[in-house]
């Protein structure tokens, strides 16, 4: 497989962020978002997912933090499709339980070529650091709608929100990490019937 990696910058009125990504790297990660629940969950993707990522980031946060998860799940999103390319010789699926004491979430992914989201989780609090949970819904739908992917998020127990929260975002590094990987019984073809994703 061919080296994939990505730099994206996305500028608007709200957001300016630029990210780089190495999906074939050791789990390094940098981001300076000013959220720091948020960029802790992130080093979760690059840590779990072994991709190196370094995001530049700045939001209208005076404002609220709306804009600038949406905006950085947007351009993650963007970064994938570029880094994967074809697709060729990839498994394509993944997926991944993840325990943090008593919560367990489960994450099952496909790059399909075809944005969809189901996201199950009733966080027990409104806020972890500050943080608002609905927020992780419109981080990973701004992801799926431009990675192009079909995403299955499931807390399926947990009473801590940040346990909660945790366990998502390990387990979506990890079905990441799966699904990214090379297949070498596919080398140079696509997994698909239809030739292509």
């Amino acid at each position: 497989m061919t080296a994939r990696i990505a730099s994206v910058r996305r500028d608007t009125l709200e957001t300016q962020i630029q990210v780089e990504i190495n999906l074939d790297g050791d789990g390094k990660f940098a981001s300076n978002s000013g959220i720091g629940f948020l960029d802790h969950m992130l080093e979760q993707i690059a840590r779990h997912g072994l991709i190196d990522m370094k995001l530049d980031v700045v939001g209208d946060r005076h404002i609220d933090d709306h804009h600038t998860v949406e905006d950085l799940g947007i351009t993650l999103g963007q970064a994938f499709a570029q880094a994967v390319g074809d697709k060729r010789g990839m498994t394509r699926y993944g997926h991944a339980y993840v325990p943090l004491d008593e919560a367990l979430s489960r994450v099952v992914i496909d790059f399909s070529g075809r944005p969809g989201l189901s996201f199950q989780c009733e966080f027990t609090r409104a806020s972890i650091g500050g943080l608002d949970t609905q927020l992780f819904w419109e981080f990973f739908q701004g992801f799926v709608n431009h990675a192009l992917v079909t995403l299955h998020i499931d807390n399926l127990k947990g009473f801590n929100a940040h346990h909660q929260a945790e366990t998502i975002f390990k387990a979506f590094g990890r079905a990441l990490r799966m699904a990214l990987s090379e297949d070498l019984r596919m080398a140079g073809q696509i997994a698909s019937t239809k030739g292509v994703l």
